[in-house]
């Protein structure tokens, strides 16, 4: 057998061949397209079944124009986030004859706008991305109006007309300040990514908001900005800790940063949460190995992924609807990261 499924050196010629009929009839035959009486049709399949003749569907599909690829672009494939988004997008879409091409943007405007010109050469059929900036994003204007079928997920960007999927990143930073704030917590600092990122401005805005409405002013020098990885992390959060009048709280904006986190503060003698209360953005495996378990705010990632193909797959189906704007809300899940303020002075 060839890598194609055929037994080794059946071609079209042969099928051609062996049904007495040329190799264009044979073509069109078995590619359903063009006229071929239906005598010819059946006797040119029943000869092609019987040699073990496969059509190659790669060559069918170029043809037409419709090669079954969808393009996806996330920030950065090595996150958990979008690595499960990944596994759910391609489960989703080979239920529907589609293959996944994945190209990390690697939070890049530059390689983003590289990748989808190099994915629309290749006559990919769809696109889902997670937008590297919010504004920074005429390529994909651009790419939407060309028609491109789009679906943006986790982020969406400025004057981009399609479909989006995303969670309530403000109601949920949010919820987490109040929850630190009801235990009493003034000084709480916060890990977040590049405010270009919409997700990073949304998580912001929440715990701005969250501050402003109890009357706390926003102290810039308790905000650290790190990259999403775990390395960057530590080294935001030591730098956020190596004060005299150090934070009583942290919140950190995803799970990398949270991991990041627990490291450093360990690293510098800061029990969680004697020391220091901690709440992450995004649930992750190693939140409730550790001791204490961490407190977090949880996405429904298991929904985004199979939603955001789900939009896709309606558009490639040709239809013709206003663009959607999907929201899911989030979830404060309580563990044991977080302390009363008056509590910890008692065991201090």
């Amino acid at each position: 057998m060839d890598r194609t499924g055929n037994r080794k050196g059946v071609t079209l010629k042969d099928v051609a061949a062996a049904a007495k009929v040329s190799r264009a009839t044979a073509a069109r035959a078995l590619n359903s397209y063009g006229y071929v009486g239906d005598d010819t049709a059946v006797r040119v399949l029943e000869v092609a079944d019987s040699l073990g003749y496969r059509a190659n569907r790669v060559a069918q599909a170029l043809r037409r124009g419709k090669l079954p690829l969808i393009g996806f672009l996330p920030g950065d494939i090595q996150n958990p986030f979008f690595a499960r988004i990944a596994h759910d997008l391609e489960a989703e879409l080979r239920k529907h004859g589609h293959n996944l091409v994945i190209a990390s943007s690697e939070e890049s405007v530059a390689q983003e706008r590289e990748l989808l010109e190099s994915l629309r050469s290749l006559s990919v059929r769809g696109f889902i991305l997670a937008p590297t900036s919010a504004s920074d994003n005429q390529h994909i204007v651009n790419l939407a109006k060309d028609g491109a079928p789009i679906v943006l997920i986790d982020r969406v960007a400025e004057n981009v007309r399609c479909d989006s999927v995303v969670v309530d990143n403000e109601g949920g930073a949010r919820e987490a300040m109040e929850y630190l704030i009801a235990n009493g917590h003034r000084r709480i600092a916060l890990l977040r990514d590049e405010s270009r990122i919409f997700t990073a401005q949304e998580r912001f805005a929440g715990y701005r908001n969250a501050l402003k409405a109890h009357g706390i002013g926003l102290d810039e020098s308790l905000v650290g900005v790190s990259r999403s990885t775990v390395e960057h992390a530590i080294e935001a959060t030591i730098r956020l800790f190596s004060r005299r009048d150090r934070p009583t709280a942290l919140f950190t904006v995803d799970s990398l940063m949270t991991q990041g986190a627990l490291l450093a503060l360990r690293s510098m003698g800061l029990a969680i949460p004697r020391d220091v209360s901690l709440v992450g953005f995004d649930d992750f495996d190693l939140a409730t190995f550790t001791d204490p378990q961490i407190t977090v705010v949880a996405q429904p990632i298991a929904e985004l992924g199979p939603r955001a193909a789900q939009l896709l797959i309606e558009r490639l189906d040709g239809k013709k609807v206003a663009p959607r704007h999907v929201r899911f809300p989030t979830r404060l899940v309580v563990r044991g990261s977080v302390a009363p303020v008056a509590k910890k002075r008692l065991k201090g």
